[in-house]
């Protein structure tokens, strides 16, 4: 990787999808850590809209003795949610198929 100057990069690997078992480098943010989420856009073949692979950080291992964690890793996200906020005020998610759920009365 050519040299950046003050910016930091952090070897980082990919699990699940088609990125599975890839290491690649990943810029650190302000306080030194990998972005929540990596998006990463598959250009279409055909020419249409660009298909985005979502993944998200999770830690790597954490220690035996104090529990930290040591390092990130990022885990496919199938359906591309994880960066969504979830705020207390938020709507759920919607029911697959718009069925109202089991327990309404």
């Amino acid at each position: 990787m050519a040299d950046t100057g003050a910016v930091k990069s952090e070897d980082t690997p990919f699990e699940g999808g088609p990125m599975d078992g890839r290491v690649l480098p990943v810029l650190l943010g302000a306080t030194g850590h990998p972005p929540k989420t990596y998006r990463i856009p598959v250009p279409d073949a055909a020419g249409g809209p660009p298909t985005v692979l979502v993944y998200r950080r999770v830690p790597r291992a954490h220690s035996k003795r104090l529990g930290l964690h040591q390092g990130w890793k990022y885990e496919y996200d199938p359906t591309g949610q994880a960066g969504r906020r979830k705020w207390p005020w938020s709507k759920p998610d919607a029911t697959p198929g718009g069925k109202p759920d089991a327990t309404d009365g």
